[in-house]
């Protein structure tokens, strides 16, 4: 099994265009990840977030600064990794088994040892029976239960996410958020976690950094000391309601909550 993978990112910009219509979109932000840590950005849209996580998947070249994974200098975009967005990205024409084979597929890894991780991850992530079923008979969170599967299956030392969540509802965001936690509890997969929901990222995180409104700067960061593996109701714990509040304050600072 793949060790996490440390990330570390200085002066990180990105600026999109050139000339007086230039987009100026984050930065500059310093980002450390530590290996096997689960850190979630939150803040408004447009902050930046989904930038960043481009940029440290090498999938976006950055205007400023540099990132280092491991240790080793970002320069083309990485394949130890794994990434689910918001929306599933699931292939139709493809049963959800085979659409988390396509990483065998692609990578030419060895096809029994996947299936053997493939079956492994659809029993931890409650997808069991549903192997052979078409995404259109899949509910909205069985399907991106299986975009996690395909993210992991490769068995990545990351995990990049951006709002993986979002499109969900609250009950199945609670139970899907519950198993992501056991799931990493179990692999120490290094992850970066994008959302705009303060519950998930104090809920998933051990860290929590709160970004500013664009260009996103880092304006905030939260060490989480709840007891793991976490509950359905984080409400049960008085720490929870200090470090919403802390994130609350934050934006309201900001400009981005008003309340009067």
């Amino acid at each position: 099994m793949a060790t996490g993978a440390s990330i570390e990112a200085k002066g990180l910009t990105k600026i999109y265009g050139e000339g007086p219509g230039a987009f100026h979109a984050l930065g500059p932000i310093d980002l450390t990840v530590k290996p096997g840590e689960f850190v979630s950005l939150i803040g408004p849209s447009g902050c930046g977030k989904s930038t960043t996580l481009l940029l440290v998947s090498g999938l976006e070249p950055a205007s400023e600064g540099t990132i280092a994974i491991d240790g080793k200098p970002l320069t083309d975009p990485i394949c130890d990794v794994g990434i689910v967005f918001q929306d599933h990205l699931l292939l139709e024409f493809r049963t959800a088994l085979k659409n988390v084979m396509l990483q065998q597929q692609i990578r030419r890894l060895d096809k029994a040892e996947m299936e053997a991780r493939a079956a492994r991850l659809f029993d931890r992530l409650g997808l069991a029976g549903a192997e052979d079923r078409y995404p259109w008979q899949l509910s909205g969170g069985m399907r991106q239960r299986v975009s996690i599967a395909r993210a992991l299956v490769h068995d990545p030392s990351m995990l990049l996410m951006d709002e993986p969540f979002g499109a969900l509802d609250a009950i199945t965001r609670t139970q899907i958020r519950h198993d992501l936690e056991m799931l990493w509890l179990e692999t120490k997969k290094t992850v970066l976690f994008i959302t705009h929901s303060i519950e998930e990222a104090v809920g998933l995180s051990d860290r929590v950094l709160v970004m500013s409104t664009g260009p996103g700067r880092i304006v905030d960061e939260i060490v989480i000391d709840l007891p793991r593996p976490r509950p359905a109701h984080l409400g049960e714990y008085p720490e929870f309601s200090a470090y919403a509040q802390r994130i609350y304050a934050t934006f309201e600072k900001l400009g981005v909550y008003q309340f009067h």
